[in-house]
């Protein structure tokens, strides 16, 4: 067990390293400095890349009540007749769609759509499909038809809202172009005068 060197005998290096090794590899395992910290690392990715999408999600509901609320607001220009009666034209009635939305919004990326109908079945209230041109500017042809008294009125406006992918690409765009098509559409019939 023990290798002789004249009168002293010294431990194989094995057992050595074992004995002295041992209790130091204990003290490690009984050591819970810095656990928090490591711990804290395996969990801050994905929770920071939740709190980036809750965060996201939340500005696209306020952006989406937002511009739900201008249009009821200024549907009431055309359901009272006050759009006509005033000769309201489309960049005038943009403006006031502009005026009830919170600064968070640009006013030329408003798309607005008001037409007549037929019949309240007859609505066409579904979200259109963008169209672009080489600059990525929309180029649908949008219609203003102000109608008169007991008129079916369809009013859909539109904003491309931008969304910001977190982490872990969490993304909640629909068009091809990485934004969010948010539509509100209101469908009433023009009062009588």
């Amino acid at each position: 067990m023990f290798g002789k060197f004249g009168k002293f005998s010294l431990p194989r290096s094995g057992a050595f390293l074992s004995a002295r090794l041992r209790p130091a590899a204990a003290e490690a395992a009984r050591n819970e400095d810095g656990v928090a910290a490591v711990e804290f690392a395996f969990v801050a990715a994905p929770f920071f890349a939740l709190l980036i999408a809750i965060l996201d999600l939340a500005l696209l509901f306020f952006a989406q009540a937002s511009l739900e609320t201008a249009v009821e607001q200024t549907a009431r220009l055309v359901l009272t007749g006050q759009a006509m009666s005033q000769g309201l034209t489309v960049s005038q009635f943009q403006a006031a769609v502009c005026n009830a939305l919170p600064s968070a919004f640009s006013c030329n990326g408003v798309m607005i759509d008001l037409q007549t109908a037929s019949s309240f079945a007859g609505a066409n209230t579904s979200a259109p499909t963008l169209t672009y041109d080489a600059h990525g500017n929309v180029t649908n042809a949008w219609k203003y038809q102000v109608g008169g008294p007991g008129t079916i009125q369809v009013m859909r406006v539109m904003y491309q809202w931008p969304i910001f992918p977190g982490p872990l690409n969490v993304n909640f765009a629909n068009l091809s172009n990485g934004a969010y098509l948010l539509m509100a559409t209101s469908v009433f019939r023009n009062e009588p005068q």
